[in-house]
């Protein structure tokens, strides 16, 4: 609605200024209670159902990739590691396999 009355565009005014400040206050809380929670212990909370499991996907996953760098200390081509690159799906596989490369190299080098 409009009104010509200024006094009362003047409190409305206010009064949005005033709910915009509280809105702001409040967000400022909110940032403030999350910045200073402790995250390690939260996360191992939330996550208290999962947490057995994950340890023990982890467990399997260090398992594999020493498996893994067994495997490829065996291999001397290059091409070879670069076939298991292209394959491999997993972050810490590739980076495993990368450095396998790199030694490789390094040693035809030498």
């Amino acid at each position: 609605e409009t009104t010509l009355d200024l006094a009362e565009r003047r409190r409305i005014r206010s009064a949005i200024r005033e709910l915009q400040r509280q809105e702001l206050e409040q967000d400022e809380e909110t940032l403030a209670s999350k910045r200073f929670r402790p995250e390690r212990s939260s996360h191992r909370q939330d996550n208290k159902e999962n947490w057995p499991q994950s340890q023990c996907l982890e467990k399997e996953q260090q398992a594999a990739l020493a498996a893994l760098s067994e495997q490829l200390e065996a291999i001397t081509s290059v091409e070879e590691l670069t076939k298991l690159l292209r394959a491999a799906g997993e972050y810490e596989e590739r980076k495993l396999i990368r450095a396998a490369i790199r030694k490789l190299r390094a040693e035809e080098i030498e």
